[in-house]
């Protein structure tokens, strides 16, 4: 009788573990450090007419750039963004830009594969003003936000991406120039 209920007693608790499927908590985790480079192109305001003076200008600056994010953990990455803004500029005025900065997720929406996203980047401005006969280089302070869509596991594009910049150490007055960019990136880890 008593071999029979240690029987069954060992009997219902090897059915409890079997069916409860219990997990173990992980004694770590693994890291999720990832570095993804990627293009873009990008349609800007560069709040210089011209004249010394700054203000909206009569036409946009279109150009390209190239970005690497590198993602240290789930809500760290740093951004490294450059951007060349060459195209229909009016009476020779042109920008570039050098940046790099803490890139944060808002959140991540695995159904659509979308990751919006802020950042706040510090670097370099440079400006050609009228027919290129004078430039300039200045503190370039820029924030901004967008949204990051995950293709597949090493394909994203960069749906949209807003950016507000400004140039404080500007003679008569700080620039800034905004704008919007869209690209597509490669996982590279």
């Amino acid at each position: 009788m008593r071999r029979l209920q240690l029987f069954l007693f060992s009997l219902l608790i090897v059915m409890i573990s079997v069916c409860a499927h219990a997990q173990v908590s992980p004694s770590a985790y693994r890291g999720k450090m990832s570095l993804t480079a990627g293009g873009f192109a990008s349609a800007f305001q560069p709040d210089y007419a011209g004249g010394g003076v700054p203000g909206t200008s009569p036409y946009r600056l279109y150009g390209f750039g190239a970005y690497a994010d590198l993602r240290v953990t789930k809500w760290v990455s740093v951004e490294a963004e450059m951007r060349w803004l060459r195209e229909h500029s009016f009476v020779g005025i042109t920008e570039d830009s050098y940046l790099f900065g803490p890139r944060v997720p808002i959140h991540e929406y695995k159904r659509l594969g979308a990751v919006p996203y802020g950042k706040a980047l510090v670097g370099l401005g440079k400006m050609d003003f009228e027919y290129k006969e004078a430039y300039g280089r200045f503190t370039d302070l820029a924030l901004g936000g967008g949204v990051d869509l995950n293709l597949s596991r090493h394909l994203s594009v960069r749906a949209f991406d807003f950016e507000y910049q400004f140039w404080p150490n500007w003679i008569n007055g700080t620039l800034k120039p905004y704008g919007a960019s869209a690209g597509v990136a490669y996982r590279i880890f």
